[in-house]
């Protein structure tokens, strides 16, 4: 497909100043409290999988990259020349910039960028489900000793027996690869669905926390060339979906400041399926902004 590449937009040095300094304000709310209970050698159950499980550092999630075309004007935008993808240029009334070029991807991330873009394009027709209600963080502790359980610093809400019970009796139907791999092998045959690796771009759907969580994930391995506030955006919905799954899951995080959502009741059921909505509603944007820097890319 042919694509009409947009004007380059060329940004005064005291206005891309001032956006990186606004971006780096934002995320710093979410990476300092990181860093500071790293230092002292404090795990989090609820915030540490941002930065664990998602493999992008704090001091990456704080760089301010402007996307492609955009160029920085200014002597202090030569300092962006040491990233892959960027050149001097000289723009109309012949003003020194730097641009990040969207032709400069390199070669080798082109096949995942084409299968990204598939994804995010079925995704946006596939009807979302919101039938799950959050039950794969009690398949990961289902049937599990004590010494198996990830987060064994704080207690469960039930005994192991009664929480079996909750999970026997659970529609397990989880679409989500990346979820279902950390079931118990006990639980695993439970799920209506088994799915795999290879099968993510025909069960992945937008109902689904964890997808919708992934936006973020998507949006850094594009990095350099996403723009700083689309991951930045990403980060915050991925942050407040963690907080509700965690609610969700048979942790007690009461002594953090989670009050639960008692999914093993109409009731939690009732509001995890709210929430759910909510996240599928904030999340289309993001995708659809995505899906754009996708297109664009792929020159």
């Amino acid at each position: 497909m042919s694509l009409t590449c947009p004007p380059l937009t060329v940004l005064a040095e005291s206005d891309w100043h001032a956006q990186r300094r606004a971006h780096e304000v934002r995320v710093s709310r979410w990476t300092e409290p990181h860093q500071i209970r790293a230092a002292r050698g404090e795990p989090h159950p609820v915030y540490d999988f941002l930065f664990t499980y998602y493999a992008f550092r704090p001091a990456w999630l704080r760089r301010w990259h402007p996307g492609p075309d955009r160029a920085l004007a200014g002597a202090s935008a030569r300092d962006y020349l040491r990233w892959p993808g960027y050149r001097e240029i000289i723009s109309e009334g012949n003003i020194a910039a730097v641009a990040l070029e969207a032709k400069a991807l390199p070669a080798q991330r082109h096949e995942f960028l084409h299968w990204l873009r598939g994804l995010l394009r079925t995704m946006q027709t596939r009807p979302a489900f919101f039938g799950c209600y959050g039950f794969h963080e009690w398949a990961m502790v289902f049937r599990q000793t004590p010494e198996q359980i990830r987060h064994n610093a704080y207690p469960l809400r039930f005994a192991p027996a009664e929480l079996a019970q909750i999970v026997e009796a659970a529609p397990l139907t989880c679409t989500h690869f990346d979820a279902f791999r950390f079931f118990t092998a006990a639980a695993q045959p439970l799920n209506r669905l088994q799915p795999t690796r290879a099968d993510t771009a025909q069960l992945e759907q937008r109902g689904c926390l964890h997808a919708n969580m992934d936006l973020y994930k998507w949006a850094f391995k594009l990095a350099p060339f996403t723009p700083a506030d689309l991951i930045a955006d990403c980060f915050e919905l991925a942050r407040d979906i963690r907080e509700i799954d965690m609610r969700a899951s048979p942790y007690d995080l009461t002594a953090l400041g989670f009050a639960p959502i008692p999914i093993e009741t109409p009731s939690g059921r009732s509001e995890y399926e709210r929430r759910q909505r909510e996240f599928t509603t904030r999340g289309e944007p993001l995708r659809a902004r995505l899906l754009t820097l996708c297109d664009r890319l792929a020159v």
